[in-house]
Parts: C-alpha cells; structure tokens; sequence
C-alpha cells in the first residue's frame, strides 16, 4: 500500500486510541509488526496555543516510521496552520484528519464525526490542508451520524476529489458509539467507490475478523482496542497473513514487556503520569494470568514507580515458583 508518497509495508495499521499510543506504544506495536502507527487524538487549538502536553503528544521515535499524526478540529484556517506547524516541527509521515470520533466534548466543538453532516465544509478542510503542505494527508470518518443518514461513500468521493491520499473507513455509525457490530458491507462499499488506499476498522480481534475484513476488500486493516496489553496481536496476524505458526508469548514474556513499557513510559512522561497510565493497561497485560485477579486489585492502590515495579516482579516470582 502507498499512501501519497509513503510505502506501507505490510496490511497492519495501529489505530490512534487516546491516552494509548503515544510514542512508546505505537514503537512496541511496530516492533511487533504494526506496519503503520497513528497518534492519540491532537487537538488543533492545543498546537496553536502552544500547549507544551499538547506538543509532547506529537514526539516521534526515529525508530517507529511510518508513523501518522491525527489531527482534529473543524476551523479550517486553524487546520491548515495546525497541519503546517505539524510539518514544520515534526518528523511524522502522515497527517490524518479525525472525522470519526462519536466523543461529546469533540462533537461540541463541532470535530470528529460531527463534520460528517457537512461533507462540503469538511472536503473544504481537507483540500485546503493538501494545497498547504507537502505530507500525505489522510481522513478517518465513520459510516455516517445515524442510520438514517449513512453518508460514507459519498463522503469518501469528497475526500478523495479534495487530495486525500487515504482513507480509514470505522464500520459503526456515531450513534453507535462503539456498540453492535461494524459494518463490513458498508466498509466494501467505500472501498468500491474511491481508486485512494482504504483501510478498514472495527472489531478486528481475531485472524477470522482480519479475514472477513480483507475480503471487504481493503488496502489495509485497522486494529484498536484489540491491541491494549496485547502488541503481539500484529506478530500474531503478520504470521496469519504469510501462513508460518504463530508462537504465543509466555506470561514470563508478557510480564517483561509490560515491565519495560512502564520504564520507557516513565522516561517519557514522568512517574505520576505513567503509574496512572499503565493501571488500566497492565490489567490487560496479565488477563489469564494465575493471581491476576489479586494484582488487579492491588493495582489501584499503585502511586509510585517503586510500588508498580514491586507488584510486577511478584507476579513474576509467583510465575517462577509454580512453574
């Protein structure tokens, strides 16, 4: 897949999922096999107000190209000065364009999937952004608002009339939030109507899931929630999709990894940022695990580095000693 002037190798896009993939999760993930990793969520109005979190946001491993910065807001002068500091001041491959997020505080601001019941303002957006940079830019959008108003196709002809190099197509309308089932239908229907990469999201949890999404037809798929506390879920399709075993990481592995994402992730967002972080993350970590009900438990109770590095090395030590 190409994506303007960007190779994509591989059929494997990590899917921008905020408070998650910041920059050291999208480089696990890649490490695994992701062949495409996108941002968290970045606010245009928190780059031009200089917000220094906001700016941390966009920070890239040299390590994890090609990597997409995703961003979202719906003044369009505001946009194309956003996208043009984004490649003035980072290393990213891509600037994608949230048309799809159903959260309220980004509906009332008239972003994400709000602008898909303006299709015209929104090509506006996004034409005027490519006339403005040199960077490939891409649009991730929903099926529509409701199931009264599914408007992905012709909103995927807009995009791709306006200069989108690509487009990422979640198979669930806003109302639907992240409940039901995405629509793969629907999701063949854009593929079918636009000659730009599609890459198709939603409900990709298992090699089955990564199949009936590629006989959709897509460039690509997109794998979200699936992925948290579980990175070797792109090793896992990599060898799927090139037909060699695929070999499980032993919980031994599992708890090492989880051990150096919580470093890397103090280095880069300091210790009261990560242990409030990775509480959430390293419950998935250790889903199956002997006493992971316990270590759940005493997770909440986890404020310092000391205390989360103390809790994953007796889970560590309880897995040696009943081996």
């Amino acid at each position: 897949m190409k994506i303007g002037n960007v190779n994509i190798q591989g059929k494997l896009v990590l899917a921008p999922m905020a408070g998650y993939t910041n920059q050291v999760y999208r480089l696990l993930c890649h490490q695994y096999g992701a062949s495409l990793t996108t941002s968290e969520m970045i606010s245009d109005k928190g780059l031009l107000y200089e917000n220094d979190k906001t700016w941390e946001m966009c920070k890239i491993d040299e390590n994890e190209h090609p990597v997409s910065i995703q961003l979202f807001g719906s003044n369009i002068d505001e946009m194309v000065k956003a996208s043009k500091e984004i490649e003035k001041r980072t290393n990213c491959d891509i600037i994608d364009i949230n048309m799809g997020c159903p959260v309220k505080k980004v509906i009332k601001a008239e972003s994400g999937s709000y602008l898909m019941k303006n299709i015209s303002h929104a090509k506006e957006i996004v034409n005027k952004i490519v006339n403005n940079i040199a960077k490939p830019v891409t649009v991730k959008m929903r099926t529509g608002w409701d199931h009264q108003s599914i408007n992905c196709v012709e909103m995927a002809k807009a995009m791709e009339e306006a200069g989108a190099s690509g487009i990422t197509i979640h198979g669930r309308t806003k109302s639907d939030l992240y409940h039901g089932s995405a629509s793969l239908d629907i999701i063949k229907k854009v593929k079918e109507s636009v000659n730009i990469p599609v890459i198709g999201n939603g409900d990709i949890k298992t090699t089955d899931d990564l199949d009936n999404m590629l006989k959709t037809g897509v460039d690509a798929v997109m794998i979200g929630r699936a992925s948290l506390g579980n990175p070797w879920i792109f090793k896992e399709f990599q060898c799927h999709l090139q037909n060699v075993l695929y070999t499980p990481p032993t919980n031994m592995e599992k708890l090492n990894v989880l051990k150096k994402h919580f470093l890397d992730l103090v280095e880069l967002k300091t210790e009261k940022i990560a242990v409030l972080e990775m509480r959430t993350l390293a419950a998935w970590y250790v889903k199956g695990m002997a006493n992971a009900k316990e270590f759940k438990t005493k997770l909440m109770y986890v404020h310092t580095k000391d205390e989360f590095l103390d809790l994953i090395n007796n889970l560590t030590n309880d897995l040696i000693n009943n081996y």
